[in-house]
C-alpha cells in the first residue's frame, strides 16, 4: 500500500471539506452583512481548493491506475437497433410538433434504456478472461482440438448470452513501410475466416465460475498469436446493439507454417531426390541390413541375390553418414517490399517448412541455416521444431538479392538453397553441389479453406522444373 498516496489523499479531503465550511460560513455572514469576515471565509476556501488542486491532485493523478477507462467496445446496430431509433425520432419529431409533454416523457425514457444498455453491456463483457488449452505444436490451416476455458472474474455480476468469435486481425503482421524499417512483424498472407470454424454461445455465466468448451481451431496463417485473438459480443438486455471486445489470450501462440505438399513440392521434389543421388552416387556406405523393398527406395539398391533366395525383393540398407552433408539454406532477401515479392517470400517460406518436413518423415540428417540462425547437423526429429519455430516467425530482409548465399564449408555438402535472388544469378562453381529454388518459381497457396492441395495462383510460372536448378537457367 502506498502510505504517502494515502495520507496526501486524506489530508486533501480534509481540505476541501474544510474550505466547503468555510464557504458555508461565508454566505452566512454575507447576510449579516459581516463583510470583513465574509471575505476571509471566501478567500480561505479558494486557497484551500488551490491548495489542493496545485498539490494533490497531480500527484494522485500519477499514481491512479486507469486501467478500466483503456477498455473500448464497438458497437454495431442492428435491425432491431435500427426499427428502435426510428420510433425514437418519430415520436420525438411528434412531440415537437404537439408539444405533449408525454411524448417528452416517452422519448426520454426510450433514450435512457439505450444508455442503460450500454451500461449493462460494459458490465457483462468486463472481468472476462480467456485461457485456451493448445496441443504443444500447432500448424497453419490444419485443425487442431483445443479447450477454452471462459472465466467471469467478477465477485457478484453474472454476465449473460455471451458470444465469443475468433477476431479478424488475429495473428496478423502489418507490412512495412519503409526499406529502413528495422523491425516490424512478418508480412503474411489474407486470413480468410477467423480462428474458430463458430462461434460459441454462452447463455449465462456466474460469478466467480468457469466455462469450458472443446473446440477445434484452424489458424489461417503463420506467425505469433498473442493479445486480442478473440472477440466477445453480446447483445444482452434489449438486443438493440451488438457490444463487441476484444479480449486478450493469455498465452503466446506459435503457429508453425502448413506443412501440406502443394503443386510445386511435388513437381519438384523428384528433380531433388534425382540430384541428392547424384550427388551422392559413387560414394562408399557401410552395409546396415538388408530388408524388404518400399516404394521409395531407389532399384540400385536392391540386392539381386538375396532376392533370389528369398522370392521377394531385397534391398541394402547403409548407414547415413552422408546424410550429415546434406544443408537447407533459406535466403530472406527480397528487394523492394513491394506485395509481389511479399508474397514469394511467404511461398519459399512454406516451402521450405514442407521440405523440412519431408526429411524429417524420411527421418534425414540435415542441417539449416538463414543468416545468423543454424541448427547443428542432426537428425531431423531433433531438430524439426527449432527449424519450424523459426520459420513461424521469420521476416524478410528488404536487402536486394543480386545473387543466391555464397556456398561454405566442406566440398562434400550438398546445398538446397530457397533464395529470391533473379534466375540466373547463381555462381557456375555451385552448380554441382546445389539444388537452388527462386522465389518466383513457385504459386502462393491458396489461404481461404486449404487442406491437402492448395490450388495455384493463375499468374506464376507454370513451369518451376526450368527455374527450380540453378544448370537448368
Amino acid at each position: 500500500m502506498d502510505r504517502t498516496a494515502w495520507r496526501k489523499f486524506l489530508s486533501s479531503i480534509t481540505a476541501l471539506a474544510l474550505g466547503f465550511l468555510l464557504a458555508i460560513y461565508s454566505n452566512i455572514f454575507s447576510a449579516q452583512g459581516r463583510l470583513g469576515a465574509t471575505a476571509l471565509s471566501a478567500s480561505l476556501a479558494l486557497l484551500l481548493s488551490g491548495y489542493v488542486a496545485i498539490t494533490a491532485v497531480p500527484y494522485l493523478a500519477r499514481r491512479a491506475s486507469l486501467e478500466f477507462l483503456r477498455v473500448t467496445i464497438d458497437y454495431e446496430l442492428t435491425r432491431e437497433g435500427m426499427f428502435f431509433i426510428g420510433l425514437v425520432f418519430l415520436l420525438a419529431i411528434a412531440g415537437l410538433n404537439t408539444g405533449n409533454n408525454l411524448l417528452y416523457l416517452v422519448v426520454a425514457s426510450l433514450l435512457a434504456s439505450i444508455l442503460m444498455s450500454g451500461v449493462l453491456s460494459l458490465g457483462v463483457l468486463s472481468g472476462l478472461s480467456l485461457e485456451i488449452f493448445l496441443p504443444e505444436h500447432v500448424f497453419a490451416r490444419r485443425p487442431v482440438p483445443a479447450r477454452i476455458h471462459l472465466e467471469n472474474q467478477k465477485r457478484l455480476l453474472p454476465s449473460f448470452s455471451i458470444t465469443l468469435r475468433g477476431s479478424e486481425e488475429a495473428g496478423g503482421g502489418k507490412k512495412a513501410k519503409t526499406q529502413g524499417e528495422k523491425k516490424h512483424s512478418p508480412w503474411l498472407p489474407e486470413q480468410h475466416g477467423g480462428i474458430l470454424r463458430q462461434a460459441l454461445y454462452f447463455p449465462f455465466l456466474p460469478a466467480k465460475h468457469t466455462v469450458s468448451r472443446q473446440v477445434e481451431l484452424e489458424f489461417p496463417r503463420r506467425g505469433i498469436y498473442r493479445e486480442k485473438g478473440f472477440d466477445l459480443s453480446t447483445r444482452f438486455p434489449f438486443g438493440f446493439l451488438e457490444k463487441k471486445l476484444e479480449i486478450e489470450v493469455s498465452r503466446r501462440l506459435v503457429v508453425y507454417p502448413a506443412v501440406q505438399p502443394t503443386e510445386e513440392f511435388y513437381e519438384i521434389l523428384p528433380m531433388l531426390s534425382g540430384e541428392m543421388e547424384a550427388f551422392q552416387r559413387g560414394r562408399g556406405h557401410d552395409l546396415y541390413s538388408i530388408r524388404d523393398m518400399l516404394p521409395t527406395d531407389s532399384a540400385r539398391h536392391v540386392d539381386w541375390k538375396a532376392s533370389a533366395r528369398s522370392g521377394e525383393v531385397k534391398v541394402r540398407e547403409f548407414t547415413r553418414e552422408d546424410e550429415r552433408r546434406l544443408q537447407l539454406v533459406l535466403d530472406r532477401r527480397i528487394g523492394e517490399p513491394d506485395d509481389d515479392a511479399l508474397r514469394r517470400f511467404e511461398a519459399g517460406v512454406e516451402f521450405c517448412a514442407c521440405l523440412a518436413w519431408h526429411f524429417y518423415e524420411v527421418d534425414a540428417q540435415l542441417q539449416f541455416l538463414c543468416d545468423d540462425f543454424q541448427t547443428p547437423a542432426a537428425r531431423m526429429g531433433e531438430v524439426i521444431y527449432d527449424i519450424l519455430g523459426f520459420l513461424a516467425a521469420v521476416e524478410p530482409s528488404f536487402e536486394k538479392p543480386l545473387e543466391p548465399p555464397a556456398a561454405a564449408g566442406a566440398e562434400n555438402i550438398f546445398r538446397i538453397v530457397l533464395t529470391g535472388a533473379p534466375r540466373g544469378s547463381s555462381p557456375t562453381a555451385s552448380w554441382s553441389r546445389s539444388y537452388i529454388i527462386f522465389f518466383d518459381a513457385l504459386r502462393r497457396a491458396q489461404t481461404a479453406g486449404a487442406t491437402a492441395q492448395p490450388a495455384p495462383d493463375g499468374d506464376a510460372n507454370p513451369n518451376p522444373a526450368a527455374s527450380g536448378r540453378s544448370r537448368a537457367v
